[in-house]
This record gives C-alpha cells, sequence and structure tokens, in this order.
C-alpha cells in the first residue's frame, strides 16, 4: 500500500482515533517480539460496565467490540508511529462479560473483526478465538487481545 493509505482509509471510514489507552495495572501496552506486535487486552472506551446477554444485547456487544477495536488501533498508532507499518492482523482473541446462557460471543467480536477489515482490507483477515467470561476487569462487556506482523 501507498504510504499513509491506512490513515487515509481511516478519513474515508469517519474514524479518528482516540489517544491511547494506558495499561489498567502493571503491564506493557505492546511487545514486540520478532516482528509480531502482541497487544495488551483492550476494552471499548467510555468503560461501559455490565454482561451481554443481560445488561447489553449483541448488538451493544457489536459495536462494544468496534469500539474496542478502535482503541486497539489506537494503542497500534502511539506504539508505531503509522499504521502503515501492519503488514498483517494475525489474530485476535476477545473475551466477552456474558450471562451464562448467552450464545453469540462470536456475533459480537465481529464488531473488532469487520473494522479490522474494513480498515487493512485483506491484511486484515485474521485467526480468532472468543470466550465467554464469568467476569472481566472493571465489568467491562468484553474485552479483546491482538497479534499484529509488522514491518520495520
Amino acid at each position: 500500500m501507498p504510504e499513509q493509505a491506512i490513515e487515509q482509509r481511516l478519513q474515508e471510514l469517519g474514524i479518528k482515533l482516540p489517544v491511547a489507552s494506558e495499561p489498567a495495572a502493571k503491564y506493557a501496552n505492546c511487545v514486540n517480539v520478532n516482528g509480531l506486535l502482541f497487544v495488551s487486552g483492550k476494552g471499548p472506551a467510555g468503560k461501559p460496565k455490565g454482561k451481554l446477554g443481560q445488561d447489553f444485547t449483541t448488538e451493544e456487544g457489536y459495536a462494544f467490540a468496534r469500539l474496542t477495536g478502535i482503541e486497539i488501533l489506537a494503542v497500534l498508532k502511539s506504539e508505531l508511529g503509522s499504521l502503515d507499518r501492519v503488514k498483517r492482523v494475525v489474530k485476535i482473541q476477545g473475551f466477552v462479560n456474558a450471562d451464562p446462557q448467552f450464545e453469540e460471543h462470536h456475533k459480537v467480536l465481529n464488531g473488532c473483526s469487520d473494522l479490522l477489515l474494513e480498515v487493512f482490507g485483506d491484511r486484515g483477515m485474521h485467526a480468532r478465538s472468543v470466550f465467554g467470561a464469568v467476569s472481566v476487569r472493571d465489568n467491562l462487556p468484553l474485552i479483546v487481545d491482538s497479534i499484529f506482523e509488522i514491518v520495520d
């Protein structure tokens, strides 16, 4: 992709990245190992609280996952200087704070997956896992951690 292609794509999508969030405890936002950037778990901006299937619908969860994807992009931009350094989205893993009867975890995490595909195109196709959680930190509706292949 040409220089600044991802920044232009964000503008086309109407996405303005926030300031990257800081870690919630004693860990790094990102760790680079041999060209793979591991991004620590992030949640949606605004820090909504509650469980999917109890406090929030699947559609609201999808929107929270999309907001979480934007948080991840902000962390990447802060760490890398340019999102054009992302060669490929390798994997995302979602932990959905859900009522025990909730069964649409995969539909919730689609909010993040769809965003990454919109932003990175073919480079955004990734492996993925999603799990229901009894609880997550700060009672967030979900947390997503991610892995990206990057170039210097």
